[in-house]
């Protein structure tokens, strides 16, 4: 996979093993995270010359141009692989969950991924001027991939996550709007959306640990980052005019959400 990636939240959980898993291909990778101490972990286990690693808050505009620039600087070429990933989960509805933690998530689940989205739409799109996306070979000669990971109760209302919830029915109303706009220039944009994936998203979201074992107990064997990370490789790996819209991936015993 001749390709130079940016994936967004990935010192743990999904955003990891999709690192891992496109670096595995063949692509060059600059990560992003908050931690710093994980995310070097991953670039040594990367190994040098295929990954950058690019720390702070990915919701931050000075930081994604700093993603950008550093897939450009390091591997000498725009990133045409953009995985966002980046987001927090809160336990509760409307009327149970913190609201102190309301603007947090929302600035991160929905304007965080809407400011990746613009930053990366505008890059990619200048490698095909405009006036040439009509002339076939100007741009099927490269695939160019942003990849929104969502989330299953962002399509189906689930009250013990309904705020959480509601921000990835708003990013899935984004990913369709941008889809609509980019793809007549040769960019693709798809929606990832996992049902129960265990990581550490369950204990930071605030879930009850005695409740989530139940859920598991029922619907198990949940999914693991990697069965994610082979849809977002499995999207990535479609030839140029071939555009795989939208994922949902649950485990096979998960009946709702």
């Amino acid at each position: 996979m001749d390709r130079v990636a940016v994936v967004t939240g990935a010192s743990a959980g999904i955003g990891r093993a999709v690192a891992r898993a496109l670096a595995g291909l063949g692509a060059r990778v600059v990560v992003n995270a908050r931690r710093e101490g994980p995310l070097g972990e991953l670039a040594r286990e990367i190994g040098p010359g295929r990954v950058a690693a690019v720390a702070g808050d990915a919701s931050d505009p000075a930081v994604i141009a700093r993603m950008l620039d550093e897939a450009r600087a390091r591997f000498g070429a725009e990133a045409d692989l953009v995985v966002v990933n980046a987001g927090r989960g809160l336990n509760g509805s409307v009327l149970t969950s913190d609201t102190g933690q309301w603007e947090e998530m929302v600035r991160t689940n929905l304007l965080g991924a809407a400011h990746l989205i613009r930053h990366a739409a505008a890059r990619m799109t200048s490698m095909v001027p405009v006036n040439q996306t009509h002339q076939r070979g100007a741009w099927l000669n490269r695939s160019r991939d942003i990849v929104v990971i969502g989330s299953v109760v962002g399509r189906n209302v689930s009250p013990f996550s309904s705020m959480y919830g509601s921000t990835k029915f708003a990013v899935h109303g984004l990913v369709e709007g941008a889809r609509r706009e980019l793809s007549p220039r040769g960019v693709r944009v798809t929606l990832i959306e996992p049902g129960f994936v265990v990581s550490e998203f369950q204990r930071v979201a605030g879930y009850d640990a005695a409740w989530f074992e139940g859920v598991l107990e029922k619907i198990g064997p949940a999914l693991t980052p990697e069965d994610v990370a082979r849809a977002v490789a499995f999207v990535a790996q479609q030839p140029a005019h071939v555009h795989v819209a939208d994922v949902l991936i649950r485990p096979t015993r998960q009946d709702y959400p």
